[in-house]
């Protein structure tokens, strides 16, 4: 089986790696959306889908069709091994005694992708931290994020905001705000390599006026990150 991170959704964006190991396999098994993205590797190909919320089905799915004999592809955002399904493939197969062959396949990830787009604010240390505290109880985000926050890293914000869930991206606002100026310099990419791309510049003081939603990463500078010809930036220190 191979676990696939097809990158955010551009076929530009995808890795040869990964569309090799695609056209390798005889199913695919993923979110709807993603496999709806790559299909013009999919002909031919048997599909199983499935919507959100339903990873774990997704993924018995998977392991039960290569136990069968087949070649599968299971298909991830982003690199399968950030908030993807690599993690659990393997949790679940040695849990169930499910003797496989798993092999990740890396892709762009989200915080990579949106990087690009506003220059080069991951050029020093930085973390990436999921807002969603679906899996995660918030008291443990919240110390994570104030960890970081102390240590002057950059963060890549995942999952930041909801219809249903506002609260979070703002406390996260507020943990930073303890640490750093508001005029720290923010990054905001929503549906990033997609057509529909928006990309915006902001602060640490006006960023939650802006629109945010499940499809945007948020990406927080550090203490030294600045705007260079209107693109974001954390020096490593080379120029001087």
């Amino acid at each position: 089986m191979f676990v696939i991170g097809i990158g955010p959704g551009n076929p530009q964006d995808r890795t040869h790696r990964a569309e090799r190991a695609v056209s390798c396999c005889s199913i695919i098994v993923g979110y709807a959306p993603y496999v709806e993205s790559i299909a013009d590797l999919c002909r031919g190909k048997e599909i199983f889908t499935s919507g959100m919320k339903q990873e774990a089905d997704r993924c018995r799915t998977a392991l039960q069709k290569v136990v069968s004999g087949a070649t599968v592809a299971l298909v991830s955002s982003g690199d399968a091994g950030v908030y993807g399904m690599a993690g659990l493939a393997m949790e679940m197969a040695s849990a169930e005694n499910i003797s496989v062959e798993i092999e990740v396949v890396a892709g762009v990830s989200a915080a990579h992708a949106a990087a690009a787009q506003l220059g080069a604010p991951l050029m020093l240390d930085s973390a990436t931290i999921s807002l969603s505290d679906l899996l995660v109880p918030w008291e443990t985000i919240a110390t994570r994020l104030q960890a970081v926050a102390a240590a002057d890293m950059v963060v890549s914000l995942y999952n930041p905001r909801s219809k249903k869930r506002v609260r979070q991206l703002e406390e996260a606002a507020m943990i930073l705000r303890l640490y750093r100026s508001g005029d720290t310099p923010v990054g905001i990419v929503t549906a990033a390599g997609d057509k529909h791309q928006k990309v915006v510049y902001s602060d640490l003081k006006h960023f939650l006026d802006e629109e945010i939603g499940m499809r945007s990463l948020v990406i927080v500078g550090n203490s030294t990150t600045r705007l260079i010809d209107g693109r974001m930036v954390t020096p490593r220190g080379y120029y001087r």
